[in-house]
């Protein structure tokens, strides 16, 4: 089992950075693929950016890399993502989530684990 719990999210102005992090608790969490997603009204959870639990090896979308950085703390159980030169099109609410098989990290259908998710609003 693992817990996820947001917090950081807000309105920031474009070009604007935020820094949302994810608390993470639960005996899997230290075998775990951790995950950001974002959701927007009507549409499926969109693949932000992913850390592994093996070697913290990160990846990102297109639309956000160099943009954004996903780490994790020493302990393991604080996930952040650092968000730079935010767009307005980066508006969403943002999920953290939790993977514990090492494959299609990119996709949400596998990922077991997920938070409420924290708002993130970029205004033009």
């Amino acid at each position: 089992q693992v817990q996820l719990v947001e917090s950081g999210g807000g309105l920031v102005q474009t070009g604007g950075s935020l820094r949302l992090s994810c608390a993470a608790s639960g005996r899997a969490v230290s075998m775990s693929n951790l995950g950001w997603f974002r959701q927007t009204p009507g549409r499926e959870h969109e693949f932000v950016a992913v850390i592994t639990w093996a070697g913290g090896q990160p990846y990102y979308s297109d639309s956000v890399k160099g943009r954004f950085t996903i780490a994790k703390d020493n302990t393991g159980n604080t996930l952040y993502l650092q968000m730079n030169s935010l767009k307005p099109e980066d508006t969403a609410l943002y999920l953290c989530a939790a993977r514990t098989r090492d494959y299609d990290l990119l996709n949400p259908d596998g990922y077991e684990y997920w938070g409420q998710g924290t708002q993130v609003t970029v205004s033009s």
